[in-house]
């Protein structure tokens, strides 16, 4: 019987058993917290370095974005400078074959020492300059001897009365003028007659 007293005693107490128990499990949980508090921090530093890699990307995107902007720019404005600068380069060309004609009508003048033969040379390159503009320009002369007096086209310079005229009529032509695609660019400059009261 002493036996089964000591087998009694030596048996644990079932109390005993469900500390020893509740101390694995709350042992495991809180490795397994940790685990999980260590796996979230982990996972929250990942997130954190993902953001920040996004933020430079979109920071280097903008700063790439207003480059490019900022170097669209300065073509624009160096487009716009060459389109001013070069804006008659055609006009130019244009008057090129006259100017040679000038030169060789000088030249001839100076050799044959002919006024009839400088003046004949200086009137067809008029003509041929007048026709260039005209035709590649839209440049029209303004057509005032013996017209009415027209004061969008015309710029009385100087009045003068006279009998046998009805009404203001050009008397001379100081300065020719020109209009442009229909646009007075200037104004002809002339005598105006005025009938007599």
């Amino acid at each position: 019987m002493a036996d089964d007293k000591d087998k009694k005693e030596k048996k644990p107490d079932c109390t005993e058993c469900a500390d020893v128990e509740m101390k694995q499990e709350a042992e495991v949980v809180a490795e397994t917290g940790d685990d999980d508090k260590l796996s979230r921090e982990e996972e929250l530093e990942v997130k954190v370095k993902s953001l920040e890699k996004e933020i430079a990307d979109l920071k280097d995107e903008r700063l790439r974005t207003a480059a490019e902007t900022e170097n669209y720019r300065k073509r624009l404005l160096k487009d716009k400078e060459n389109a001013i600068r070069y804006a008659n380069e055609n006009l130019v060309k244009d008057l090129l074959d006259p100017l040679d004609n000038f030169s060789r009508a000088l030249q001839s003048a100076e050799q044959n020492k002919d006024f009839d033969t400088l003046k004949s040379g200086i009137s067809m390159v008029e003509d041929q300059i007048l026709s260039i503009l005209s035709k590649n320009w839209g440049l029209e002369v303004i057509d005032v001897k013996d017209k009415p007096f027209d004061p969008s086209e015309m710029e009385a310079y100087s009045m003068q009365e006279k009998e046998g005229l009805k009404e203001e009529t050009v008397l001379t032509e100081f300065q020719r003028g020109y209009k442009l695609h229909g646009k007075v660019i200037r104004s002809s400059k002339v005598m105006v007659g005025k009938p007599k009261a």
